[in-house]
Protein backbone atom coordinates (compact mmCIF):
# COMPACT_ATOMS: atom_id res chain seq x y z
CA UNK A 1 0.00 0.00 0.00
CA UNK A 2 1.46 2.95 -0.70
CA UNK A 3 -0.67 5.07 0.96
CA UNK A 4 0.11 8.39 3.22
CA UNK A 5 -1.42 7.40 6.63
CA UNK A 6 -4.04 10.27 7.83
CA UNK A 7 -6.64 10.66 9.93
CA UNK A 8 -9.84 9.24 8.75
CA UNK A 9 -11.56 11.81 6.23
CA UNK A 10 -13.91 13.43 8.95
CA UNK A 11 -11.46 14.46 10.97
CA UNK A 12 -9.75 17.54 9.62
CA UNK A 13 -5.96 17.07 10.24
CA UNK A 14 -5.32 20.47 10.84
CA UNK A 15 -6.28 19.88 14.34
CA UNK A 16 -3.97 20.12 17.36
CA UNK A 17 -3.72 17.36 19.73
CA UNK A 18 -6.85 19.24 22.51
CA UNK A 19 -9.09 19.63 19.20
CA UNK A 20 -8.46 15.98 17.77
CA UNK A 21 -9.11 14.59 21.30
CA UNK A 22 -12.20 16.56 21.13
CA UNK A 23 -13.40 15.15 18.01
CA UNK A 24 -12.58 11.69 19.44
CA UNK A 25 -14.26 11.99 22.15
CA UNK A 26 -17.57 13.18 20.48
CA UNK A 27 -17.42 10.19 17.85
CA UNK A 28 -17.37 8.21 21.59
CA UNK A 29 -20.32 9.69 22.35
CA UNK A 30 -22.08 9.25 19.66
CA UNK A 31 -21.22 5.76 19.50
CA UNK A 32 -22.66 5.29 22.95
CA UNK A 33 -25.85 7.03 22.40
CA UNK A 34 -26.06 4.32 19.37
CA UNK A 35 -26.14 1.86 21.71
CA UNK A 36 -22.49 0.58 20.86
CA UNK A 37 -19.50 0.19 23.18
CA UNK A 38 -16.24 -0.07 21.36
CA UNK A 39 -14.24 -0.78 24.33
CA UNK A 40 -14.83 -4.88 24.10
CA UNK A 41 -13.64 -7.66 25.92
CA UNK A 42 -12.18 -9.95 23.21
CA UNK A 43 -12.03 -10.54 19.80
CA UNK A 44 -11.20 -14.24 18.29
CA UNK A 45 -8.04 -14.04 16.92
CA UNK A 46 -6.46 -17.07 14.90
CA UNK A 47 -3.09 -15.35 13.56
CA UNK A 48 -0.67 -12.73 14.28
CA UNK A 49 0.60 -10.66 10.91
CA UNK A 50 3.81 -12.56 11.27
CA UNK A 51 1.80 -15.84 10.90
CA UNK A 52 -0.83 -14.53 8.10
CA UNK A 53 1.96 -13.29 6.02
CA UNK A 54 3.59 -16.84 5.57
CA UNK A 55 0.36 -18.42 5.08
CA UNK A 56 0.15 -17.02 1.59
CA UNK A 57 2.87 -19.02 -1.15
CA UNK A 58 5.13 -16.49 -3.24
CA UNK A 59 3.59 -17.58 -6.41
CA UNK A 60 0.16 -17.19 -5.46
CA UNK A 61 -1.82 -14.51 -7.21
CA UNK A 62 -5.14 -15.74 -7.01
CA UNK A 63 -7.56 -14.27 -4.13
CA UNK A 64 -8.71 -17.53 -2.43
CA UNK A 65 -6.32 -18.07 0.25
CA UNK A 66 -6.85 -19.00 3.90
CA UNK A 67 -9.09 -17.12 6.00
CA UNK A 68 -7.14 -15.28 9.02
CA UNK A 69 -7.91 -13.24 11.98
CA UNK A 70 -6.17 -10.83 12.91
CA UNK A 71 -6.37 -7.97 15.52
CA UNK A 72 -4.22 -4.98 15.96
CA UNK A 73 -3.76 -0.77 16.46
CA UNK A 74 -4.44 1.34 12.85
CA UNK A 75 -0.90 2.91 11.55
CA UNK A 76 -1.92 3.52 8.17
CA UNK A 77 -5.42 4.97 6.03
CA UNK A 78 -5.71 4.93 2.44
CA UNK A 79 -10.10 5.88 2.39
CA UNK A 80 -11.52 6.09 -0.71
CA UNK A 81 -15.42 5.97 -2.26
CA UNK A 82 -15.95 2.79 -1.93
CA UNK A 83 -12.95 0.60 -1.18
CA UNK A 84 -9.75 1.29 1.33
CA UNK A 85 -6.73 0.13 2.16
CA UNK A 86 -5.19 -0.18 5.65
CA UNK A 87 -2.47 -1.72 8.01
CA UNK A 88 -2.25 -2.80 11.15
CA UNK A 89 -0.07 -3.55 13.60
CA UNK A 90 0.62 -5.94 16.59
CA UNK A 91 3.03 -7.60 18.38
CA UNK A 92 4.83 -9.16 15.29
CA UNK A 93 4.31 -6.34 12.92
CA UNK A 94 1.80 -4.82 10.38
CA UNK A 95 -0.35 -6.24 7.73
CA UNK A 96 -2.26 -4.54 5.08
CA UNK A 97 -5.98 -5.06 5.19
CA UNK A 98 -8.70 -4.00 1.74
CA UNK A 99 -11.98 -3.09 2.54
CA UNK A 100 -14.70 -2.58 0.49
CA UNK A 101 -18.61 -1.64 0.95
CA UNK A 102 -19.94 -4.47 -1.06
CA UNK A 103 -18.10 -7.11 1.26
CA UNK A 104 -19.29 -6.03 4.57
CA UNK A 105 -22.15 -3.62 3.55
CA UNK A 106 -23.37 0.20 3.30
CA UNK A 107 -23.63 0.52 7.30
CA UNK A 108 -20.84 -1.27 7.97
CA UNK A 109 -18.42 0.99 6.03
CA UNK A 110 -19.93 4.52 6.93
CA UNK A 111 -18.66 3.24 10.51
CA UNK A 112 -15.72 2.51 9.21
CA UNK A 113 -15.17 5.02 7.32
CA UNK A 114 -15.25 7.05 11.03
CA UNK A 115 -12.32 5.19 12.34
CA UNK A 116 -9.32 6.97 13.27
CA UNK A 117 -5.53 6.61 13.74
CA UNK A 118 -4.37 4.33 16.27
CA UNK A 119 -7.83 2.95 17.25
CA UNK A 120 -7.82 -1.18 17.69
CA UNK A 121 -9.50 -3.58 15.36
CA UNK A 122 -10.46 -6.65 14.94
CA UNK A 123 -10.36 -7.80 11.33
CA UNK A 124 -11.43 -11.29 9.69
CA UNK A 125 -11.05 -12.93 6.04
CA UNK A 126 -9.10 -13.98 3.51
CA UNK A 127 -5.57 -13.67 2.13
CA UNK A 128 -4.89 -12.07 -1.41
CA UNK A 129 -2.12 -10.79 -3.02
CA UNK A 130 -2.46 -7.38 -4.34
CA UNK A 131 -0.88 -6.04 -7.76
CA UNK A 132 2.04 -4.95 -5.73
CA UNK A 133 2.61 -8.38 -4.32
CA UNK A 134 1.66 -7.66 -1.47
CA UNK A 135 0.16 -10.18 1.11
CA UNK A 136 -3.31 -8.52 2.26
CA UNK A 137 -6.69 -9.43 4.03
CA UNK A 138 -10.29 -9.00 2.37
CA UNK A 139 -12.03 -7.99 4.88
CA UNK A 140 -15.67 -10.09 5.52
CA UNK A 141 -15.85 -8.40 8.96
CA UNK A 142 -14.30 -6.00 10.96
CA UNK A 143 -15.27 -4.64 14.13
CA UNK A 144 -13.50 -1.96 16.57
CA UNK A 145 -12.45 -3.23 19.50
CA UNK A 146 -11.06 0.03 21.34
CA UNK A 147 -11.42 3.17 20.37
CA UNK A 148 -8.03 5.57 20.91
CA UNK A 149 -9.51 9.11 22.21
CA UNK A 150 -5.59 10.81 21.71
CA UNK A 151 -4.09 10.58 18.21
CA UNK A 152 -0.65 8.83 17.19
CA UNK A 153 2.76 11.22 16.79
CA UNK A 154 2.49 12.56 13.11
CA UNK A 155 3.60 9.35 10.91
CA UNK A 156 6.30 10.52 8.91
CA UNK A 157 8.37 12.58 11.53
CA UNK A 158 7.77 9.47 14.21
CA UNK A 159 8.58 10.21 17.76
CA UNK A 160 11.54 12.50 17.76
CA UNK A 161 12.20 14.03 21.34
CA UNK A 162 13.99 11.95 23.52
CA UNK A 163 12.21 13.11 26.55
CA UNK A 164 9.24 12.51 24.87
CA UNK A 165 10.15 8.98 23.41
CA UNK A 166 12.02 7.93 27.28
CA UNK A 167 8.23 9.40 28.99
CA UNK A 168 5.97 8.31 26.49
CA UNK A 169 7.34 4.23 26.03
CA UNK A 170 4.59 3.59 24.75
CA UNK A 171 4.18 5.82 21.81
CA UNK A 172 7.64 5.05 21.06
CA UNK A 173 6.69 1.46 20.87
CA UNK A 174 3.43 2.12 18.16
CA UNK A 175 5.78 4.16 15.91
CA UNK A 176 9.13 3.59 15.86
CA UNK A 177 10.33 0.25 14.66
CA UNK A 178 14.02 0.07 15.15
CA UNK A 179 12.77 0.87 19.02
CA UNK A 180 10.37 -2.00 18.67
CA UNK A 181 12.53 -4.44 17.51
CA UNK A 182 15.42 -3.25 19.71
CA UNK A 183 13.04 -4.65 22.71
CA UNK A 184 12.17 -7.59 20.89
CA UNK A 185 15.91 -8.48 20.29
CA UNK A 186 16.34 -7.65 24.48
CA UNK A 187 13.89 -10.16 25.32
CA UNK A 188 15.28 -12.77 22.68
CA UNK A 189 18.99 -12.39 24.46
CA UNK A 190 17.96 -12.79 27.79
CA UNK A 191 15.89 -16.07 27.17
CA UNK A 192 19.26 -17.08 25.32
CA UNK A 193 21.06 -16.03 27.95
CA UNK A 194 18.57 -18.38 30.43
CA UNK A 195 19.02 -21.13 27.99
CA UNK A 196 22.30 -21.14 28.00
CA UNK A 197 22.93 -21.41 31.67
CA UNK A 198 20.03 -24.32 31.61
CA UNK A 199 22.04 -26.22 29.37
CA UNK A 200 25.00 -26.68 31.83
CA UNK A 201 22.83 -28.06 34.60
CA UNK A 202 22.80 -23.88 36.28
CA UNK A 203 20.41 -23.47 39.02
CA UNK A 204 18.70 -20.06 38.44
CA UNK A 205 17.93 -18.29 41.79
CA UNK A 206 16.62 -15.15 43.39
CA UNK A 207 18.08 -13.38 45.99
CA UNK A 208 16.89 -10.36 47.81
CA UNK A 209 16.08 -6.59 46.63
CA UNK A 210 15.67 -5.44 50.03
CA UNK A 211 19.41 -6.13 51.95
CA UNK A 212 20.19 -4.59 55.64
CA UNK A 213 23.96 -4.40 54.21
CA UNK A 214 24.90 -3.65 50.96
CA UNK A 215 27.90 -5.70 49.55
CA UNK A 216 29.53 -6.95 46.72
CA UNK A 217 30.59 -3.91 45.14
CA UNK A 218 31.81 -0.37 46.06
CA UNK A 219 28.61 1.38 44.60
CA UNK A 220 26.22 4.39 46.77
CA UNK A 221 23.23 2.74 48.07
CA UNK A 222 19.43 3.50 47.47
CA UNK A 223 17.75 4.13 51.64
CA UNK A 224 14.81 2.83 52.92
CA UNK A 225 12.96 2.53 56.22
CA UNK A 226 11.55 -0.96 56.51
CA UNK A 227 8.51 0.23 59.07
CA UNK A 228 7.54 -3.31 60.14
CA UNK A 229 11.07 -3.92 61.21
CA UNK A 230 11.59 -0.25 62.36
CA UNK A 231 14.76 -0.33 60.68
CA UNK A 232 17.13 0.97 57.65
CA UNK A 233 17.87 -1.22 54.54
CA UNK A 234 19.38 -1.00 51.45
CA UNK A 235 18.30 -2.09 47.64
CA UNK A 236 21.06 -4.19 46.32
CA UNK A 237 24.05 -2.64 44.84
CA UNK A 238 25.15 -6.43 43.65
CA UNK A 239 23.74 -9.72 43.66
CA UNK A 240 27.26 -11.32 44.41
CA UNK A 241 27.26 -12.06 48.19
CA UNK A 242 23.68 -14.07 48.27
CA UNK A 243 24.73 -15.95 45.23
CA UNK A 244 27.78 -17.17 46.99
CA UNK A 245 26.53 -18.26 50.12
CA UNK A 246 24.10 -20.73 48.17
CA UNK A 247 28.12 -21.78 47.23
CA UNK A 248 28.72 -22.46 50.37
CA UNK A 249 25.03 -24.94 50.74
CA UNK A 250 26.19 -26.74 48.22
CA UNK A 251 24.61 -25.15 45.14
CA UNK A 252 27.16 -25.63 43.18
CA UNK A 253 26.36 -24.20 39.77
CA UNK A 254 24.30 -20.85 40.14
CA UNK A 255 22.82 -17.77 38.13
CA UNK A 256 20.30 -14.72 38.19
CA UNK A 257 19.30 -12.25 36.39
CA UNK A 258 18.15 -9.47 38.33
CA UNK A 259 17.62 -5.31 38.65
CA UNK A 260 20.13 -3.98 40.93
CA UNK A 261 20.41 -0.18 42.20
CA UNK A 262 23.33 2.00 42.72
CA UNK A 263 22.45 5.37 43.81
CA UNK A 264 25.14 7.30 41.57
CA UNK A 265 25.02 9.33 38.43
CA UNK A 266 22.79 8.89 35.27
CA UNK A 267 24.93 8.89 32.09
CA UNK A 268 24.71 7.57 28.25
CA UNK A 269 26.35 4.20 30.00
CA UNK A 270 24.78 4.01 33.24
CA UNK A 271 21.24 4.36 34.50
CA UNK A 272 20.68 4.03 38.82
CA UNK A 273 18.59 0.70 38.27
CA UNK A 274 19.77 -1.92 35.61
CA UNK A 275 19.58 -5.30 34.98
CA UNK A 276 22.74 -7.60 36.00
CA UNK A 277 23.49 -11.42 35.21
CA UNK A 278 25.94 -12.97 37.63
CA UNK A 279 27.05 -16.58 37.50
CA UNK A 280 29.05 -19.12 39.90
CA UNK A 281 30.20 -22.06 39.38
CA UNK A 282 32.41 -24.48 41.95
CA UNK A 283 35.67 -26.13 41.21
CA UNK A 284 36.86 -23.65 38.27
CA UNK A 285 38.89 -20.19 38.29
CA UNK A 286 38.47 -17.21 36.23
CA UNK A 287 39.85 -18.96 33.36
CA UNK A 288 37.06 -20.98 33.29
CA UNK A 289 34.54 -18.26 33.55
CA UNK A 290 36.56 -16.96 30.08
CA UNK A 291 35.37 -19.90 28.19
CA UNK A 292 31.85 -19.23 29.94
CA UNK A 293 31.58 -16.30 29.08
CA UNK A 294 33.26 -16.53 25.88
CA UNK A 295 30.85 -19.35 24.65
CA UNK A 296 27.19 -17.48 26.16
CA UNK A 297 27.85 -14.38 24.36
CA UNK A 298 28.89 -16.15 21.01
CA UNK A 299 25.82 -18.42 21.24
CA UNK A 300 23.39 -15.49 22.01
CA UNK A 301 24.38 -13.74 19.19
CA UNK A 302 24.04 -16.35 17.23
CA UNK A 303 21.13 -17.62 18.31
CA UNK A 304 19.09 -14.34 19.27
CA UNK A 305 20.38 -12.41 16.10
CA UNK A 306 21.48 -15.05 13.57
CA UNK A 307 25.17 -13.41 13.16
CA UNK A 308 29.00 -13.09 15.05
CA UNK A 309 29.01 -9.81 13.20
CA UNK A 310 27.77 -6.63 15.05
CA UNK A 311 27.83 -3.16 12.65
CA UNK A 312 29.19 -0.20 14.12
CA UNK A 313 28.18 3.69 12.92
CA UNK A 314 31.54 4.45 13.46
CA UNK A 315 33.06 1.77 11.27
CA UNK A 316 34.91 -1.44 12.39
CA UNK A 317 32.37 -4.43 12.94
CA UNK A 318 32.44 -6.58 15.98
CA UNK A 319 33.68 -9.72 15.12
CA UNK A 320 32.85 -11.97 17.79
CA UNK A 321 34.11 -15.19 15.93
CA UNK A 322 36.90 -17.08 17.25
CA UNK A 323 39.26 -16.96 19.87
CA UNK A 324 39.43 -13.62 21.69
CA UNK A 325 42.03 -11.32 22.60
CA UNK A 326 43.75 -11.52 26.10
CA UNK A 327 45.43 -8.76 27.32
CA UNK A 328 47.25 -8.14 30.77
CA UNK A 329 46.29 -4.80 32.66
CA UNK A 330 49.58 -3.79 33.21
CA UNK A 331 50.87 -4.04 29.79
CA UNK A 332 48.39 -2.17 28.61
CA UNK A 333 49.16 0.69 30.98
CA UNK A 334 53.06 0.65 29.89
CA UNK A 335 51.94 0.56 26.08
CA UNK A 336 50.27 4.06 26.71
CA UNK A 337 52.37 5.32 29.11
CA UNK A 338 55.62 4.56 27.34
CA UNK A 339 57.19 3.46 31.25
CA UNK A 340 58.47 0.55 31.95
CA UNK A 341 58.83 1.68 35.82
CA UNK A 342 55.55 3.22 35.68
CA UNK A 343 54.15 0.70 38.72
CA UNK A 344 57.05 1.48 40.93
CA UNK A 345 56.99 5.27 40.41
CA UNK A 346 55.37 7.56 43.26
CA UNK A 347 52.25 9.06 42.92
CA UNK A 348 53.28 12.53 42.31
CA UNK A 349 55.60 11.28 39.18
CA UNK A 350 52.17 9.49 37.93
CA UNK A 351 49.81 12.65 38.24
CA UNK A 352 53.45 14.89 36.31
CA UNK A 353 53.13 12.30 33.91
CA UNK A 354 49.24 12.52 33.18
CA UNK A 355 49.16 15.98 33.00
CA UNK A 356 51.85 16.27 30.49
CA UNK A 357 49.50 13.17 28.43
CA UNK A 358 46.64 15.48 28.62
CA UNK A 359 44.81 13.39 31.00
CA UNK A 360 42.74 15.26 33.66
CA UNK A 361 43.19 13.11 37.32
CA UNK A 362 42.42 13.71 40.50
CA UNK A 363 45.39 14.47 42.75
CA UNK A 364 43.60 13.56 45.84
CA UNK A 365 42.93 10.37 44.02
CA UNK A 366 45.05 6.97 45.47
CA UNK A 367 47.51 5.68 43.78
CA UNK A 368 46.42 2.40 41.85
CA UNK A 369 43.00 5.16 41.09
CA UNK A 370 45.40 6.74 39.49
CA UNK A 371 46.33 4.33 36.93
CA UNK A 372 42.88 3.02 36.80
CA UNK A 373 42.09 6.47 35.56
CA UNK A 374 44.57 6.00 32.67
CA UNK A 375 43.19 2.71 31.93
CA UNK A 376 39.55 4.25 31.67
CA UNK A 377 40.43 7.39 30.44
CA UNK A 378 42.73 6.21 27.47
CA UNK A 379 42.53 2.64 26.69
CA UNK A 380 39.29 1.21 27.37
CA UNK A 381 37.14 3.00 24.85
CA UNK A 382 40.01 1.71 22.15
CA UNK A 383 38.84 -1.66 22.89
CA UNK A 384 36.24 -2.23 20.36
CA UNK A 385 37.26 -6.10 19.34
CA UNK A 386 36.82 -8.19 21.97
CA UNK A 387 39.35 -7.96 25.30
CA UNK A 388 39.87 -10.12 28.50
CA UNK A 389 41.87 -7.62 30.23
CA UNK A 390 43.46 -9.93 32.73
CA UNK A 391 44.98 -9.25 36.04
CA UNK A 392 44.26 -6.21 37.51
CA UNK A 393 45.06 -4.44 40.74
CA UNK A 394 44.25 -6.03 43.82
CA UNK A 395 43.00 -2.44 45.20
CA UNK A 396 40.37 -2.91 42.48
CA UNK A 397 38.30 -5.82 44.03
CA UNK A 398 38.37 -7.46 47.65
CA UNK A 399 36.79 -10.64 46.50
CA UNK A 400 39.19 -12.61 43.77
CA UNK A 401 42.06 -14.15 44.90
CA UNK A 402 45.15 -12.59 44.75
CA UNK A 403 47.45 -13.81 41.44
CA UNK A 404 50.61 -16.50 43.35
CA UNK A 405 53.03 -14.61 40.68
CA UNK A 406 52.45 -11.20 41.09
CA UNK A 407 50.53 -10.15 44.75
CA UNK A 408 50.39 -7.40 43.34
CA UNK A 409 47.04 -8.20 41.36
CA UNK A 410 44.29 -10.65 41.68
CA UNK A 411 42.89 -13.23 39.18
CA UNK A 412 40.41 -11.76 36.95
CA UNK A 413 39.61 -10.43 33.97
CA UNK A 414 37.49 -7.43 32.75
CA UNK A 415 35.68 -8.35 29.04
CA UNK A 416 35.86 -4.99 26.96
CA UNK A 417 33.88 -4.64 23.48
CA UNK A 418 32.62 -1.58 21.83
CA UNK A 419 35.23 0.24 24.22
CA UNK A 420 33.43 -0.76 27.52
CA UNK A 421 33.76 -3.30 30.19
CA UNK A 422 30.99 -5.92 29.57
CA UNK A 423 32.06 -8.56 32.04
CA UNK A 424 33.80 -8.91 34.91
CA UNK A 425 35.00 -12.17 36.18
CA UNK A 426 37.37 -13.87 39.22
CA UNK A 427 38.74 -16.56 40.58
CA UNK A 428 36.64 -16.18 44.07
CA UNK A 429 37.94 -15.74 47.04
CA UNK A 430 37.37 -18.22 49.67
CA UNK A 431 39.69 -18.05 51.88
CA UNK A 432 37.93 -16.42 55.19
CA UNK A 433 40.75 -14.67 56.95
CA UNK A 434 42.18 -13.10 53.68
CA UNK A 435 38.49 -12.40 52.49
CA UNK A 436 38.34 -10.34 55.99
CA UNK A 437 41.35 -8.33 55.40
CA UNK A 438 40.24 -7.47 52.17
CA UNK A 439 36.91 -6.23 53.36
CA UNK A 440 38.23 -4.40 56.50
CA UNK A 441 40.53 -2.01 54.07
CA UNK A 442 37.90 -1.03 52.14
CA UNK A 443 35.43 -0.67 55.14
CA UNK A 444 37.99 1.97 56.47
CA UNK A 445 38.25 3.64 53.64
CA UNK A 446 34.40 3.46 53.04
CA UNK A 447 33.84 2.19 49.99
CA UNK A 448 32.28 -0.90 51.01
CA UNK A 449 29.63 -2.41 53.98
CA UNK A 450 31.52 -4.99 56.14
CA UNK A 451 29.05 -8.24 55.51
CA UNK A 452 29.75 -10.88 58.97
CA UNK A 453 27.58 -12.96 57.79
CA UNK A 454 28.98 -13.44 54.55
CA UNK A 455 32.34 -14.11 56.64
CA UNK A 456 30.49 -16.58 59.09
CA UNK A 457 29.17 -18.20 55.82
CA UNK A 458 32.70 -18.59 54.52
CA UNK A 459 34.00 -19.61 57.83
CA UNK A 460 31.85 -23.10 57.02
CA UNK A 461 34.10 -23.33 54.18
CA UNK A 462 33.41 -22.42 50.19
CA UNK A 463 34.66 -24.80 47.32
CA UNK A 464 37.03 -23.09 45.40
CA UNK A 465 34.74 -21.26 42.03
CA UNK A 466 34.93 -19.07 39.31
CA UNK A 467 32.45 -16.30 39.40
CA UNK A 468 30.66 -13.95 36.67
CA UNK A 469 28.51 -10.59 36.16
CA UNK A 470 27.16 -9.71 32.91
CA UNK A 471 25.67 -6.06 32.34
CA UNK A 472 22.46 -6.85 30.23
CA UNK A 473 21.82 -3.02 29.04
CA UNK A 474 25.56 -2.69 27.77
CA UNK A 475 25.23 -6.25 26.17
CA UNK A 476 22.09 -4.77 24.45
CA UNK A 477 23.60 -1.26 23.66
CA UNK A 478 26.40 -3.13 21.79
CA UNK A 479 24.18 -6.25 20.27
CA UNK A 480 22.30 -3.92 18.75
CA UNK A 481 23.82 -0.67 17.90
CA UNK A 482 21.92 1.65 20.76
CA UNK A 483 23.21 4.86 21.21
CA UNK A 484 22.16 5.16 24.90
CA UNK A 485 21.70 2.97 27.80
CA UNK A 486 18.21 4.49 27.96
CA UNK A 487 17.76 3.16 24.97
CA UNK A 488 17.41 -0.31 25.96
CA UNK A 489 15.33 0.35 28.96
CA UNK A 490 11.45 0.16 28.53
CA UNK A 491 11.32 2.75 31.49
CA UNK A 492 14.34 4.63 32.67
CA UNK A 493 14.74 6.84 34.95
CA UNK A 494 13.73 10.32 34.67
CA UNK A 495 13.66 13.61 36.74
CA UNK A 496 9.77 13.54 37.68
CA UNK A 497 8.06 15.90 34.65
Amino acid sequence: MNATPSNSPSENVTLDGSDQVAVRQDKLDRMREAGFDPFRANWDQTHVSSEALALLPEEDEGEGGPEVSVAGRIVAFRLMGKASFLKILDRAGKIQSYVRRDEIGEEEYASFKKLDLGDFIGIRGPLFRTKTGEVTIRAKEYKLVSKALRPLPEKWHGLTDNEQIYRQRYLDLVVNDESRNRFQARSRIIREIREFFWSRDFLEVETPMLQSVSGGAAARPFRTHFNALDCEFSLRIALELHLKRLLVGGFDRVFEVGRVFRNEGLSRRHNPEFTMLEAYQAYTDFRGMMELTQSLIQQVAEKALGTLSMERAEGEAIDLSGKWREAKYKDLILEVVGRDDWFEMPKEAKLEKTQAMGIEVDPNLEDFEVTNDVFEKVIEHTLIQPTFVTHIPRELCPLAKITQTDSSTIDVFELCINGQEIAPAYSEQNDPAVQREAFMKQVGEETQELDEDFLIALEHGMPPAGGMGLGIDRLVIFLTGAANIRDTILFPTLRPA
